[in-house]
């Protein structure tokens, strides 16, 4: 698919991290979304985020700040259909998006969710322990196409990422977790300690 755009979804309040932007918290000596845009910027042609709140402190990273355009913090559908109105003001067929603070999601992602993708062109990333399957969907592919209906859903209640994509007949991409869950993100202090060791591996 031509044309893929990549949105890293960075709006999360953080609370269990004490607030603040989780992507400015340093691992291995680089800030989360360093990490996260040097795993994504070989698989799209362009990059934005998404977050809310006073746009300047992203200054540094040199790309467009997407604001929900839904209020009340919705979640992360709404940073979804910002990415999505984005990506259709410049023409693209799709957006692949990314969480702001899994620094060692796959290398691949983007290839392998466009292998997956069904006559809806939606596919989410997911990993398997055993017989149960993981979602994770804030890693997908979304296209422009089906953004209206993702704001229509959004303005009738809908917050779960889930009812909506399986609304729409979403593929699943699975990735293996050896050694590590590619999906591993940081939602405490803690998780950021365990982040420097997998830094090592990834």
């Amino acid at each position: 698919m031509k044309d893929t755009l990549g949105v890293v979804l960075a709006g999360g309040q953080a609370t269990r991290m004490g607030g603040g932007d989780k992507g400015l918290r340093e691992v291995a000596g680089r800030r989360l979304l360093d990490h996260v845009l040097a795993r994504l910027r070989p698989q799209v042609t362009a990059i934005a985020l998404n977050a809310n709140g006073d746009p300047e402190r992203f200054r540094a990273f040199g790309l467009p700040v997407l604001a929900d355009s839904m209020p009340g913090y919705p979640g992360p559908l709404a940073g979804v259909l910002a990415g999505l109105d984005w990506a259709a003001a410049r023409d693209a067929e799709a957006i692949v998006t990314v969480a702001a603070d899994t620094p060692f999601f796959p290398r691949d992602l983007v290839a392998r969710l466009q292998a997956v993708a069904g006559p809806s062109r939606l596919a989410l990333a997911a990993t398997r322990e055993g017989d149960r399957l993981w979602r994770h969907p804030t890693f997908g592919l979304w296209p422009t196409a089906l953004r209206d209906d993702l704001r229509a859903a959004l303005q009738d209640g809908l917050r779960k990422v889930v009812l909506w994509t399986d609304r729409h007949g979403a593929a699943m991409a699975e990735f293996g977790t050896d050694p590590f869950d590619p999906f591993f993100n940081i939602n405490t202090p803690e998780d950021i300690a365990l982040a420097e060791d997998l830094a090592r591996q990834a």
